[in-house]
């Protein structure tokens, strides 16, 4: 976004897609069009820049005890969480549990009608209903209610004691930096060109692909080709380690792999994405696994390979908080970065 106070339009936020009457209510509560900029005040005692989870709760606990705090959020309000992340994915996983009862009530002696299968839309339209129904916790109306003044645009820091919104300056006691991360994009060859998901799109998609490619054997990955997989795509998960869930134990990420198999999951370790190419009508992916050389034929590829964090375009070198661009912001014990006005919460930080 611009640095100008005038707030994207739906359209514009390819996470909010396809506007039908529940994301129009989702964006009506945390990006509302007619949003009017409040006057700044002459200083605040806190400026959080970032409306996600962090920063949400770091503004409201803050007015709560009778501070005088700005909210800037270039997006949507509620973050990953609300709109791309924990409340869309967990819609998903109930669903698709539900498809698994369904797939095996035989068992427990249910009768369910030949040909039952899930509907990806309507699945996909339950989620956006539940979204939108729950945005109004995060919404722009609410928080301004508890006395936050609430600013869309392009945040950044101009000096110690100051940011920049729109135009405006906020000028400050303390700030909260609660940018989050964003799903980290590989340099595969080909794959920018040919197009790919991730988390902050794929929650959009209103048919099921016929075949999926998971790109990366991490949470996300492996809860998103698990539920694909039980609505009805073939779907192929590849990691480059030698295991999924790398940061697990081996007998735990086995468990997992064994339950992914369950599900109609091809698990693919150890591989080496080579190249990414458009086919006629599909997306083809050229790896090396086991030792040889393998092309797969997909319809989508979801990339889920980690985060990235947001420190672009915040000004931060002018105002001394010390950052890494690929492990996030520095901060101490008391999530305090290296300008002491200035603290960090959330993805942002460096871990």
């Amino acid at each position: 976004m611009t640095q100008t106070q005038e707030p994207r339009h739906a359209l514009e936020l390819p996470q909010v897609q396809p506007l039908d009457e529940h994301n129009r209510e989702l964006v009506g509560n945390v990006h509302p069009a007619d949003w009017p900029a409040p006057e700044p005040a002459r200083r605040y005692n806190l400026v959080v820049v970032g409306a996600g989870t962090a920063g949400l709760v770091a503004a409201a606990g803050a007015a709560g005890l009778g501070a005088r705090v700005a909210l800037v959020e270039r997006d949507l309000l509620g973050g990953d969480c609300l709109n791309v992340g924990c409340v869309p994915s967990k819609a998903l996983i109930r669903c698709a549990r539900a498809s698994v009862e369904v797939r095996d009530a035989a068992d427990f002696g249910v009768r369910v009608p030949e040909g039952a299968r899930p509907d990806f839309g309507l699945v996909m339209e339950r989620m956006r209903k539940l979204r939108a129904r729950i945005s109004h916790h995060d919404s722009a109306a609410r928080f301004r209610d508890l006395g936050i003044d609430v600013f869309f645009g392009e945040g950044r820091f101009t000096a110690p004691d100051a940011l920049e919104v729109g135009g405006r300056t906020l000028r400050f006691a303390r700030a909260c930096i609660a940018t989050g991360a964003r799903a980290a994009h590989p340099s595969t060859p080909g794959l920018a060109e040919v197009g790919y998901l991730t988390n902050e799109t794929v929650f959009s998609l209103t048919k099921l692909p016929r075949r999926l490619a998971v790109l990366g054997g991490g949470p996300i990955g492996c809860e998103l080709a698990q539920a694909f997989a039980r609505f009805g795509a073939e779907v192929t998960l590849l990691e480059t380690a030698a295991q999924i869930l790398i940061r697990e134990d081996r007998e735990a990420a086995a468990v997992v792999e064994r339950t992914l198999a369950a599900d109609g999951v091809r698990l693919v370790t150890a591989a080496t994405i080579r190249e990414v190419e458009r086919g006629d009508g599909t997306k083809r992916i050229r790896l090396d696994a086991g030792g040889e050389s393998r092309r797969l034929e997909v319809d989508e590829i979801l990339v889920a390979v980690g985060r990235a964090p947001n420190v672009e375009g915040l000004g931060l070198e002018t105002v001394g908080v010390a950052f890494d661009p690929k492990t996030g912001v520095r901060v101490d014990d008391r999530l305090r970065t290296t300008n002491k006005r200035i603290f960090a919460a959330g993805d942002i930080c460096a871990t």
